[in-house]
């Protein structure tokens, strides 16, 4: 039998190997030995060369481990194919039987799987040092190896391509064993993660276009809407010298949008949200328990772990002591303090781009622009947020591995640990602190005609009549969307245009024909070993993926975490956020399993039974949820001022049943500057206070304050108690109905408590009739 090409070759031999019922090759044909790893480095023609010594030092180094090294020169790279011995993984058998906490998982029965080869040898590999004290990382750094990549299963790959990494299957269910399998639990946990938040947020999202639609129905007889579009009121200038006083009909428009988010149903909706994030992770919790108990690592302890692979790679070797240093952590505290200054200080870079940019364009010459010049200012504000955004992520990173650095911990898992919730700290402080102050502080702290606050001479922003939640609205509307879409689009185009310019720069290697696994792939011990050409052709098609790293998954949790902030954290200013989150997270799980499976190298395989610390930063993003929409509802939004001014001070609250109850209260919430004071004089020119042909004697302006003396009126202190009285009592209420929650969904399913107990039962039956055995053989 012949083949046209070794690539069928490969393909047919593997489905012999895995079960298939097909042709046999040749009778009782030895299973085909694979590399584990392969490392690529730079050819070097002088033998004297400082790298080409270090390149033969690390080999040499590998070889004394007895782990077989095939090397292969290509053009100007050398590829060496790294496989490690049989007796390496029954050491690692061995210890994982006798460990505290790995020794009920799967590898230690049966054979050692491709997955755990790979973790293994990756291991070995980053803690074997050459003479002069230096490990495979710095080498690289030195340019001594270009870089390191664990090989694609060919007949896996397929597999999981047509089950699963298509875009055909976006309404299909995951196969999260197989996916576990071939990329390790820790992938596996993740789409598990991913797919069971994107389950949950159909009915939340289901639940804010409900909220959407009932601020859409009330849209044109809304009576504050109306108030608006009708009004005769003449408002002050938004700025300085160049806006002139406006009807404030002019924005009737901006008034319905404003409905359609701030309106009853959003506090409802807020309350909801707040106990569905932690419905979410306690079911998240249940799910994850049966999987991680199927799976057989529900005890599993990476630190364990990580010390059974260092006696695998050094019989010899000391462990890591742990050791804490009161100098380091208050440095390491210092320098975070620090950074979360400088981001404080970008947010408030943007907020004087806004403040200086509205009064600019309000002179332009495009009309559109000069009418809706804070609108357009605000937009701007945001794509200028989303810019700052995706420059700080670098810089965050970076810092956030100085920072690890520094504080020397003892093993990988703490120091990812570490890195986590430092990097999720600055990257929460980057996205939500222009968040916070247009929620908190704009429209509050802009003072009054007469008493502007100022920065730089430019007057702070004010909100608009009919609340600040519409500028929040826009903010978020605009950096969700350009995060998501954007992100989506370069996480795919980048990659696949890597991989086609490295493919069609690249030579095509001269490929043989059926001598493949008769002759010429059969070592002299009689194990398939394929050629040189058909080894080749199989690491330049893995060495032209895209490169993977340790940053590669956590870069996606990162990415689904800051969307669950963004879905709970302002969700009273924005319910339609889970319907976007909903139809990103639909593309989003095929998009990353085309990437990991087509597009880039093959992740090294991890194994766990959590997705670690996104558990705790969840639960503290809930928590923060509650008193974020608490705020917003009752400091941020108008609900509060409508409801004192209906049963206090509006119609109905002095017996009038003639009129709505709400009739008058855009007039109620605004005060009035007179130009015949000489402090209003100081802030609005002559020129500025003229609207068609007319000198204005009086303006409005947005707040409670007498006419008089300019003093805040009883009525504003009467709304700010029953502000915080609401926040109070909002917050409490969540709390205690989130502890209810998380009291009645229990972490662990009974049937996953009783399978575990069948399984220790099982194994220590197991253990007992093995040293009965061992008994009977000694007598």
């Amino acid at each position: 039998m012949f083949f046209k090409t070794a690539e069928e070759s490969f393909e047919l031999l593997d489905r012999q190997r895995d079960g298939y019922s097909t042709e046999p090759l040749v009778p009782s044909l030895p299973t085909q030995r694979i590399y584990d790893y392969v490392l690529v480095a730079p050819r070097v023609e002088d033998d004297t060369d400082q790298k080409a010594q270090r390149q033969r030092g690390f080999i040499q180094k590998l070889e004394e481990k007895n782990i077989t090294v095939k090397r292969i020169d290509h053009e100007d790279k050398v590829f060496f194919g790294i496989r490690a011995p049989n007796e390496m993984f029954k050491n690692y058998k061995y210890l994982l039987k006798v460990s505290d906490s790995c020794n009920w998982c799967g590898d230690v029965r049966g054979s050692v799987t491709q997955a755990t080869r790979i973790r293994i040898v990756h291991f070995i590999l980053h803690q074997t040092f050459i003479n002069t004290g230096e490990n495979l990382e710095e080498l690289m750094k030195k340019g001594v190896f270009e870089t390191m990549f664990c090989l694609h299963e060919r007949k896996t790959q397929k597999d999981l391509r047509k089950n699963w990494a298509r875009w055909s299957g976006l309404f299909t269910g995951q196969p999260v064993d197989e996916v576990k399998s071939y990329f390790g639990e820790k992938v596996a946990l993740y789409y598990l993660w991913l797919g069971w938040y994107t389950k949950l947020l159909v009915p939340a999202a289901a639940l804010g276009v409900v909220v959407f639609l009932y601020g859409l129905a009330f849209f044109n007889t809304n009576p504050l809407i109306k108030e608006v579009c009708q009004s005769s009121i003449i408002m002050c200038p938004r700025c300085d010298k160049s806006c002139l006083v406006w009807q404030l009909s002019d924005t009737c428009t901006y008034a319905k949008v404003s409905h359609l988010f701030d309106n009853e149903g959003t506090v409802a909706f807020a309350m909801c949200m707040a106990i569905w994030a932690t419905l979410f992770l306690e079911l998240w919790k249940r799910h994850r328990a049966r999987h991680v108990s199927k799976w057989k690592v529900y005890d599993w302890c990476e630190e364990e772990e990580e010390l059974i692979l260092e006696i695998v790679n050094d019989p010899n070797c000391t462990p890591k002591q742990f050791s804490h240093s009161y100098l380091r952590s208050t440095l390491v505290l210092i320098l975070v303090t620090v950074m979360l200054m400088l981001i404080i200080g970008l947010a408030h870079a943007l907020v004087v781009f806004r403040v200086v940019a509205a009064p600019l364009m309000s002179e332009g010459s495009w009309e559109f622009i000069r009418d809706h010049a804070n609108t357009v200012a605000v937009m701007l504000g945001a794509v200028l947020h989303y810019v700052t955004i995706q420059i700080m992520t670098r810089v965050n990173r970076w810092v956030s591995l100085k920072l690890c650095d520094i504080e020397k911990t003892n093993s990988f898992a703490a120091t990812e640990r570490n890195f986590t919730v430092k990097m999720f700290t600055f990257q929460f402080f980057t996205l939500f602190s222009s968040l916070f102050y247009v929620a908190f502080f704009l429209g509050r702290i802009n003072g009054h005609p007469g008493n502007y606050v100022r920065i730089a001479g430019w007057r702070l922003e004010e909100c608009h009549p009919s609340g600040c939640l519409t500028d929040l609205f826009i903010q978020m509307a605009v950096i969700m969307l350009l995060k998501q879409t954007l992100n989506n689009i370069f996480e795919f185009i980048v990659p696949w245009l890597k991989s086609c310019v490295k493919r069609k720069t690249a030579k095509k290697l001269e490929r043989k024909c059926g001598h493949c696994y008769r002759k010429t792939c059969r070592d002299e011990h009689g194990s398939i070993e394929p050629c040189d050409v058909c080894k080749l052709r199989h690491w330049l098609s893995n060495y032209h993926l895209a490169h993977t790293d340790a940053f590669s998954l956590f870069n996606e949790f990162l990415e689904m975490v800051v969307q669950f902030s963004f879905t709970t954290i302002f969700v009273a200013a924005f319910p339609l956020a889970p319907l976007l989150a909903l139809i990103n997270n639909i593309f989003e799980i095929r998009l990353d399993a085309i990437k990991m499976v087509r597009l880039e190298r093959r992740l090294v395989p991890r194994k766990t039974n959590d997705i670690g610390v996104w558990t705790k930063v969840l639960e503290a993003i809930g928590v923060l949820a509650v008193i974020a929409n608490g705020l917003v509802i009752g400091v941020s939004s108008d609900f509060i001022p409508r409801l004192v001014y209906h049963y206090r001070y509006g119609p109905c609250a002095n017996g009038s049943t003639s009129t709505h109850c709400m009739q008058g209260y855009i007039n109620d919430t605004l005060s009035t500057a007179f130009v015949r004071d000489q402090a209003v004089r100081t802030d609005f020119t002559p020129n500025q206070m003229i609207t068609d042909g007319f000198n204005v004697t009086q303006c409005s302006y947005r707040d409670y304050r007498s006419a008089a003396d300019y003093t805040l009126t009883s009525q504003f202190w009467l709304v700010l108690a029953v502000r915080f009285a609401f926040v109070i009592l909002f917050e409490h209420v969540v709390v205690v109905c989130k502890f209810i929650a998380a009291w009645f969904v229990p972490n662990n399913p009974i049937q996953v408590k009783n399978d575990r107990l069948h399984d220790k039962l099982a194994r220590l039956k197991e253990e007992l009739r093995e040293m009965k055995r061992s008994k009977s053989t000694d007598v």
